[in-house]
């Protein structure tokens, strides 16, 4: 007889909703095992018995290749004694909830090689099909309730399977067995098209009526995988226009979306490391540069010589974009929402919102439970760095290296993030938006809501960012003060060194230099900081080195235009005011006079240290941006600007704890009035931003011997400064930390909220 063992298997991680049991099952009948595997809140736990060899060939091929989505946490395994008559078979069981335990969820995924055939092939039964997906693809965490993640505790509970699917769904042998979301034309969800509120077509019909308004230059609103985009046809200047004055979307770009990358390759410059993120399960908006060759319309990014494209992700996608005679190519298919309001997601709330920026709607009656907007990615030196981290990514945790009890880390006011911690996991959410309205705000609310109640956390700290006016600040002390918890409120630029440390898995005690610069972030003195060198680890920093303080006049008035600062400056170095200088020009006389007396009567003109704000007054003196319609416009024109082969450059000075622009802002103005390109002196300015971070790192390196630099704040998501900064570093002999798993604008601040919070509690107990 042959010998029986028995071995009980617990794995946590990324393992329900990806196919991880129907695995299981095929690879413990492959083994000839009997036992049982199932679904818990907790993870996924097994019983195998059988013969040892096999058992260990079990266990080994598991580890080694869990299926495509799944990822392992943790692996533990407990010996079964005594094993007589083992299980008549192995099977997969009922599910196992627990009010208290917790996994990680699966994000959203695009449609797999396997659906997208079959959803093009006239013979299967699920022929042009919107919502055809398996275990390996589909929808995950924007239709989850709640876990285990089973189908009714899904938006998919409304729809009972048929007896195909049924079979399918319980078919050991077949790729959607136990695959939550599975539906087919006979039980699952349908598309249908809307125009002025009333129901005009279901299913193929409502497709291709959706497909004739875009044709024609209307504007249709579409109901994605986390919420609905806008889409016209971007090849439509009319059409584009119109959508960009119903959305009162100035200047800011539009999401482009391609059938295929051979498609995207006639507007944009394509490497194989951008080919490979565009390709990807995630199907991120990917920004690529401008082929000269592009015939685009430039209103689809006004200033700019990249564009945002991605690949269909979902079935519905694929159906509407398929190449056909007359049909445009490329859809812009932007956001669907007001400018600056959270994406629509939930129908009647889309049809308020949106009816008067829609001509018509491409809706289907499969519910979204959570709005997810769509990433955003580009690739710097052939590494893939987030500008917005979403759909696809999100809730995907991060490791967290502190044993600490649970944490709620607010985010920062602009592209807010929130991160929710228990045990070794750091939830770091999906993008919120900025908090600036009140609907943004019940978004935000409603996220935070949701992730306590899937991942059961009850935070007892709350961590926050200094500034009094932040709603997410206000919303941490609102909540901590009613549950009487433990409030810790951290510095910005700490925050933002602390989270990049984080990602790069820096253990508690190493001390790094932070080059910290953006727009925007409360200072210890009450100032408003940007242009930072600290010295620090997670625990608290030293200011080394800023940038010298310069009036705001108007505060966030001088934010959104840029000329203001660029006087401001030329005040604050007792420099003239030329009235040839584009950043004089544009006022009046009467205008120059009040913005002047605000400054030297310092009437709401608070101070700054902001590195982002020079290179706004810098593009504005260059005559390239005087008023701003989003953030960072003005020094992403600058940047657009720079001519690549330049290699001139300006000089700050350094002084104390001071780094001085004046030398620099009186070199470019005297270059200005030579007519020197604005092309060669934004490069010269780039130039010198990044000899001034090896300076400072050198000066301090003498002083203490650190040699590890990290870079983190918005302003690194310019590629010239960051691409130049990190040869010059790294060609010195110092290690760079950047961001890659998170955006290296306000989108981390939460993540290092959290791991600042966790090491202040370590150090009170």
């Amino acid at each position: 007889m042959a010998e029986i063992s028995g071995l009980s298997i617990h794995v946590r991680g990324i393992v329900q909703g990806v196919g991880f049991r129907p695995h299981v099952y095929q690879l413990a009948v492959k083994n000839n095992l009997t036992g049982w595997v199932r679904n818990t809140s907790n993870g996924v736990e097994i019983e195998i018995a059988g013969n040892p060899e096999a058992i260990k060939a079990f266990s080994s091929e598991l580890r080694k290749f869990p299926p495509p989505l799944a990822r392992i946490d943790e692996y533990k395994e407990r010996e079964i004694k005594d094993v007589i008559n083992a299980y008549a078979k192995f099977e997969i069981i009922e599910s196992e909830p627990n009010s208290s335990q917790f996994i990680p969820v699966s994000p959203d995924m695009s449609i797999c090689p396997d659906c997208l055939n079959e959803l093009f092939d006239p013979t299967n039964r699920r022929f042009r099909y919107p919502f055809i997906n398996c275990t390996n693809c589909g929808p995950r965490f924007s239709l989850i309730k709640d876990i285990p993640y089973d189908r009714p505790f899904t938006t998919m509970a409304d729809f009972p399977m048929c007896p195909s699917c049924r079979e399918e769904y319980e078919n050991p042998g077949d790729r959607r067995f136990h695959a939550q979301p599975i539906a087919c034309p006979e039980c699952g969800p349908h598309i249908i098209f809307k125009s002025h509120g009333k129901t005009i077509h279901h299913n193929e019909d409502a497709l291709q009526a959706a497909k004739d308004a875009l044709i024609n230059g209307q504007i249709v609103a579409i109901k994605g995988l986390g919420g609905y985009h806008l889409a016209c046809d971007a090849t439509n200047h009319k059409a584009v226009d119109t959508l960009r004055q119903r959305k009162r979307r100035v200047d800011k770009p539009f999401a482009l979306m391609s059938f295929s990358v051979e498609t995207i390759q006639k507007y944009c410059l394509i490497s194989p490391e951008e080919r490979s993120l565009l390709e990807s399960r995630q199907k991120p908006i990917v920004l690529l540069n401008k082929s000269s060759s592009c015939s685009l319309p430039d209103q689809l990014a006004p200033g700019q010589n990249s564009l945002g494209f991605m690949l269909p992700y979902t079935p519905l996608h694929y159906l509407l974009l398929e190449p056909l005679s007359g049909f445009p190519d490329t859809l812009v298919m932007t956001s669907g929402n007001l400018s600056e309001e959270p994406i629509a997601f939930d129908d009647l709330d889309a049809e308020n919102r949106l009816s008067g920026l829609a001509d018509a709607f491409l809706t289907h009656n499969r519910g979204i439970y959570m709005r997810v907007d769509d990433s955003v990615k580009r690739v710097v030196n052939k590494k893939a760095v987030f500008t917005r981290r979403s759909r696809g990514y999100a809730p995907d945790p991060f490791p967290f290296p502190f044993q600490t009890m649970p944490i709620f880390a607010a985010g920062a006011e602009l592209k807010n993030h929130f991160t929710l911690t228990r045990d070794k996991y750091a939830f770091h959410s999906h993008y919120i938006g900025d908090l600036e309205n009140f609907e943004t705000l019940q978004s935000y609310e409603q996220a935070i809501e949701h992730f306590e109640r899937l991942f059961r956390i009850k935070p007892e700290v709350f961590a926050c960012d200094l500034h009094p006016d932040y709603l997410s600040t206000r919303y941490s002390e609102d909540r901590s003060h009613k549950e009487n918890k433990q409030l810790i409120q951290i510095q910005h630029h700490h925050a933002h060194m602390a989270a990049c440390m984080l990602e790069n898995g820096l253990p508690a005690d190493e001390v790094v230099i932070g080059l910290t610069f953006d727009g925007t972030g409360y200072g210890l003195d009450s100032s408003i900081w940007g242009g930072e060198i600290l010295i620090g680890d997670y625990s608290g920093f030293y200011r080394r080195f800023h940038l010298r303080y310069f009036p705001l006049p108007g505060g966030d008035t001088a934010v959104r235009n840029p000329a203001r600062i660029a006087l401001s400056i030329l005040q604050t170095c007792n420099m003239d005011w030329d009235p040839t200088l584009p950043s004089v020009s544009q006022f009046s006389s009467k205008e120059l006079h009040i913005i002047k007396n605000q400054i030297n009567q310092k009437i709401n003109s608070p101070l700054t240290s902001s590195m982002g704000r020079i290179f706004d007054a810098v593009s504005s003196m260059l005559g390239i941006r005087q008023t701003v319609t989003y953030e960072g416009q003005a020094a992403i024109e600058l940047e657009n600007h720079a001519s690549v082969d330049e290699t001139g450059s300006y000089e700050f000075i350094v002084s104390g704890d001071i780094i001085d622009y004046q030398p620099v802002i009186e070199s470019i103005l005297q270059e200005i009035l030579k007519g020197v390109p604005a092309g060669v002196i934004s490069a010269r300015f780039h130039n010198t931003v990044s000899n001034l971070c090896l300076s400072v790192a050198n000066n301090i390196s003498r002083d203490t011997s650190l040699r590890t630099v990290v870079l983190s704040g918005g302003v690194w998501q310019n590629t010239l400064l960051l691409t130049k900064t990190i040869k010059l570093l790294e060609s010195n002999g110092f290690k760079v930390l950047t961001h890659q798993k998170v955006p290296t604008n306000d989108a981390c601040i939460s993540l290092g909220q959290a791991a600042i919070a966790a090491n202040i509690i370590k150090k009170e107990t």
